[in-house]
């Protein structure tokens, strides 16, 4: 089940914007005994773990890594999908991103989501991963805060200055609200028009686009509770692994 689609509303445009998110969690306090790392990113343990895949808590050193790049590619039955994290643009976010990469977390996981909004005003072509159950609701059992500067820094949607492109290649943090990333993210196909409050952390490659625009000319599948912009991808998209490096 997708249940994060009951959220959409009749209004295209807010859909596109706000269904981005997987669905609103508990508050991130963390319970008794599981306080926030120390260091710079303050990981925190989710209250509620109800939809999460535990695996603990990432390193936080007091000066987490801020420049380079570091490669990845999450392989698929479709093709290699090759991303470029950049530590400078979200340096905890990289950070949390390559450690449930180390722990395998994504490996054997679905990519449970495509959209494909293209009429005006709406404007959301992505495909969505990251979550083990496949729902939209899974997380790593905690949360870190946003890193936005890299998405206030993207250029306004003409026309709309509220709204920022994610172009085409973006690589970016799928969230439940302010504060709460985990561990969904989106790679972006096509030009997109979104407010920004999604941590921007990299990029897909050009030979990761052509597996991308593979994945999205095979359509979606709108299911029980999706629609035909919005559902799962009809080919089916499962990261057999994600590892460092081509």
């Amino acid at each position: 089940m997708r249940r994060f689609l009951r959220g959409l509303v009749v209004m295209i445009m807010v859909a596109a914007v706000s269904a981005i998110a997987p669905p609103a969690q508990a508050e991130p306090q963390p319970p008794p005994g599981a306080e926030p790392t120390q260091g710079a990113c303050g990981f925190a343990q989710l209250a509620d773990q109800t939809y999460s895949t535990w695996v603990g808590l990432p390193p936080d050193p007091r000066r987490t890594p801020d420049r380079g790049t570091m490669r990845v590619t999450l392989r698929t039955e479709h093709g290699d999908v090759r991303l470029e994290l950049d530590r400078s643009l979200a340096p905890c976010t990289v950070q949390s991103f390559l450690f449930l990469l180390h722990q395998k977390y994504f490996d054997g996981t679905s990519c449970h989501r495509l959209t494909a909004y293209r009429t005006p005003p709406a404007a959301l072509s992505v495909l969505q991963c990251g979550d083990p159950l496949g729902t939209g609701w899974g997380d790593p059992g905690y949360s870190f805060a946003d890193e936005l500067d890299s998405a206030q820094a993207l250029d306004p949607w003409p026309g709309t200055p509220d709204r920022r492109n994610y172009r085409r290649g973006t690589l970016a943090m799928a969230n439940a609200g302010p504060d709460t990333n985990g561990s969904q993210f989106f790679l972006v196909y096509s030009d997109s028009r979104l407010r920004p409050d999604y941590t921007v952390f990299g990029r897909v490659t050009e030979q990761g686009l052509a597996v991308l625009d593979k994945i999205a000319a095979g359509g979606i599948d709108p299911g029980a509770e999706g629609t035909p912009e919005d559902g799962a991808p009809a080919l089916g998209v499962t990261i057999e692994r994600a590892k460092l490096g081509r």
